[in-house]
């Protein structure tokens, strides 16, 4: 009968990966098990490495990991969350335009950075441990949040604000980059193979958890006080109070144990002495990469900012809905949407991550035109065009959203009077939907594709470039593109093309991983 391995013991060699070098390929010793026994085991390898009692489990592990990451989400995305309030803080006044897309840059500078992030702090997470690299981004993450609501505004600073604001911003994305990766990593190698898209996607939802938080808590800070203290002040509580969630992750996080894949590959001498180079040097596991990056996260992360975000400012400097309408009908669609994360992580456990990937960038790419025609539509202000600018003497581009008026017109539009909230809300939330079939199975399939000395390092590479250079620069292209064609829809060209690139690619060339086994990895099985 099969049996766990002494995580103390010498471990057997399940692939070249933990072979040394020179030593001959280990034959490996088949033992039926079903897939009842199979989890006991894995469930017992787990309790076994920790050291743990019986009520170290796996929901406690899937908190510490979702608390901490939801907070840094929460962070980054804050920044974003209050474009519309602080592009006016941070950048010269006169030309709101500008400054918006100067702001924009700004927020995209700390999705540019992630893939370095990812790169440091994934080499540290499979030379140290998963648990002590996202320790250190969750710190980093928190004091830069809580820096930003001291910061002094441009009025008070001049060019000085925005300098430490990227400087800033540029840590936040190096934190981020490596926050995700080691979340992921050790919330995966804790939990059963049978389940790992289930649980994992708990880390999945984190993101959007994140972002709806942000919003509620701009929402509640601004009906607390009037709109001339919020523009005054107000804008800093939200970074401020972060400082008091990181530092509760941070105990929650401290009470925690190494990931058991970790310990039982450190303490049987295979972790990796190189984790860069055996990661991207090695044409095998390059490969895996670079079919994972524009197979998978490419697409994934256009989806998933094409729907919370770009909605966000599309609906705020395109159609001229209300900041404060434009946040509620994120927030709720948000609320609505977040269950269909563990629903689709749960399916990729029956019938494969890659279908449920693909279908949902396939979708948005035929559905994503018509469905912002009708959120134009349920706006309500016949926004048609948009016209835009360049200041002779600054070179500052301005834009701004026209209509028609009783003659057939051009005239610009007004702030939207009576939108159609229930409307957009569900337009919103079927652009969520497309997120949770991209985005639910994708830590789980990221996991099994790489090997555990270089997990970590592997899988955080193309999730940052996919998320953070794909994903994080869409908002920013979007409206650019939309500014220098005059076109409302121009900016979705962008994510299309990137979402139908990887249901190509990914189709053809990416491997369903849901019946990898990756405790096998560590001689999770032995003969009897």
């Amino acid at each position: 009968m099969g049996r766990v391995a002494n995580p103390r013991g010498k471990l057997p060699m399940a692939s070249e990966w933990q072979r040394p070098s020179g030593a001959p390929e280990p034959r490996p010793i088949a033992v039926p098990v079903d897939e009842s026994e199979r989890e006991a085991m894995s469930t017992q390898a787990m309790t076994a490495s920790n050291g743990a009692s019986a009520e170290y489990g796996i929901p406690r592990v899937i908190l510490a990991s979702a608390v901490g990451t939801m907070i840094e989400w929460y962070d980054f995305y804050i920044f974003g969350s209050l474009a519309a309030v602080l592009a006016l803080k941070f950048y010269p006044p006169g030309n709101d335009t500008f400054a918006y897309i100067a702001y924009l840059a700004t927020f995209a500078v700390g999705f540019v950075v992630r893939p370095f992030g990812a790169l440091f702090f994934g080499r540290i997470g499979d030379l140290v441990g998963r648990k002590y690299a996202f320790l250190v981004t969750l710190s980093i993450m928190g004091f830069s949040t809580f820096a930003i609501g001291l910061m002094p505004s441009y009025a008070t600073a001049g060019w000085f604000s925005p300098v430490i604001l990227i400087a800033i911003r540029i840590l936040q994305g190096l934190a981020l980059g490596g926050e995700y990766g080691g979340a992921a990593v050790y919330v995966g190698e804790h939990v059963p193979d049978s389940k790992r898209g289930f649980y994992t996607s708990f880390i999945q939802i984190t993101a959007t958890l994140g972002l709806f938080v942000s919003l509620i808590v701009i929402l509640i800070t601004q009906s607390s006080m009037t709109p001339q203290q919020f523009q005054a002040y107000g804008w800093r509580i939200p970074f401020l109070i972060s400082i008091f969630l990181v530092a509760i992750s941070l105990y929650i996080r401290l009470k925690m144990k190494e990931s058991p894949i970790f310990v039982q590959i450190k303490s049987a001498g295979m972790t990796s002495a190189q984790p860069l180079k055996d990661a991207f040097t090695r044409w095998t596991n390059l490969k895996q990469v670079l079919i994972s990056l524009f197979g998978a996260t490419a697409g994934q992360g256009v989806v998933w900012y094409t729907g919370q975000f770009y909605a966000l400012f599309y609906m705020q400097t395109i159609l001229k809905v209300n900041a404060r309408t434009a946040n509620i009908v994120i927030a709720i669609a948000l609320l609505f949407a977040m269950p269909f994360f563990t629903v689709c992580g749960a399916l990729s456990d029956r019938i494969g991550r890659k279908k449920l990937m693909m279908a949902g960038c396939l979708i948005a790419v035929l559905t994503y035109v018509p469905i912002y025609h009708a959120m134009q539509r349920a706006a309500g202000n016949n926004v048609v065009t948009v016209k835009s600018a360049r200041n002779k003497v600054t070179g500052a581009i301005s834009l701004t959203a026209l209509t028609t008026d009783a003659s057939g017109a051009l005239v610009p539009a007004k702030e939207a009077p009576a939108p159609n909230v229930p409307m957009l809300v569900a337009l919103v939330f079927v652009q969520v939907l497309f997120v949770c079939l991209v985005y639910g199975p994708i830590a789980a399939y990221l996991i099994e594709a790489f090997p555990a000395k270089v997990r970590y390092t592997s899988l955080s590479l193309p999730y940052h470039i996919g998320n953070g250079v794909f994903g994080g620069l869409l908002p920013l292209i979007g409206l650019s593109s939309c500014a220098a064609t005059g076109n409302i829809y121009a900016g979705l060209y962008y994510p299309m093309i990137v979402a139908g690139m990887t249901f190509i690619v990914g189709s053809l060339l990416l491997r369903e991983t849901h019946g990898h086994r990756i405790w096998d990895e560590v001689g999770g099985q032995t003969a009897a």
